[in-house]
């Protein structure tokens, strides 16, 4: 039987062609561990493009997943035994520069971030990206306020700031998360935060359409600490 060609697997996990993905690891069942040249498996890439069905059908043709790849599906069990073991790097990269907490945070894994913070995880690693996201960020992107709780409870600066001088705040804004705009602003987030192109919380708030939380964030006042 012919080798699958090399990056065969990769194309069709980035187009979305799960008819190809099934067949490949049907007929090449080791093509499923296939890395692209950075070194980010297919899976990852499954997991970038939220494909349930293509990560399923990768999954029972992998072997042990390493601790990145199991912080994204969610494989809580996985992580842990990862971390038990000696010489686990609990912050180390992926191919394209994200630490398993920046994928715990983005995917909604919130036991998984709270093993990897247990474990030493550095809650303000930056992202060797243009994008220099941290996991808050990360978290506040796609509105996981659980995530970003236990992140603020073990140090993270609620006013982190990545490329364009976006902050977490700005994201809850965007997507109209008042919980995790509250729960922002009471750990310390700064509403009079603005972009690098001088877009403040509220403004982008209003402009997603989200009128009622542009008021609050304008009128929000920090608590007395007294």
């Amino acid at each position: 039987m012919p080798h699958v060609a090399d990056g065969e697997l990769i194309e069709a996990v980035q187009t979305g062609d799960i008819a190809a993905v099934t067949r490949l690891v049907a007929e090449h069942p080791e093509s499923a561990g296939e890395r692209d040249a950075q070194g980010v498996s297919a899976l990852l890439h499954a997991c970038y493009l939220r494909r349930q069905d293509v990560v399923d059908a990768l999954l029972p043709r992998l072997g042990a997943l390493d601790l990145l790849e199991a912080a994204a599906v969610g494989d809580l069990g996985q992580v842990q035994r990862l971390l038990g073991e000696p010489g686990t790097e609990v912050d180390r990269r992926s191919g394209d520069g994200f630490t398993a907490l920046h994928y715990a945070a983005f995917f909604g894994r919130p036991e998984i971030a709270g093993a990897l913070i247990a474990a030493g995880a550095d809650v303000g690693a930056v992202a060797s990206t243009p994008m220099a996201v941290q996991p808050l960020p990360s978290a506040a992107a796609t509105s996981q306020r659980d995530v970003a709780e236990r992140l603020l409870a073990a140090g993270a600066d609620p006013n982190a700031r990545q490329h364009g001088g976006f902050v977490p705040l700005h994201s809850a804004a965007q997507n109209g998360d008042q919980a995790l705009a509250e729960l922002l602003l009471r750990q310390g987030a700064d509403p009079a935060r603005e972009t690098d192109d001088g877009r403040s919380v509220a403004a982008v708030a209003r402009t997603a359409g989200h009128e009622q939380l542009a008021a609050r964030l304008e009128r929000w006042e920090q608590p007395s600490s007294s």
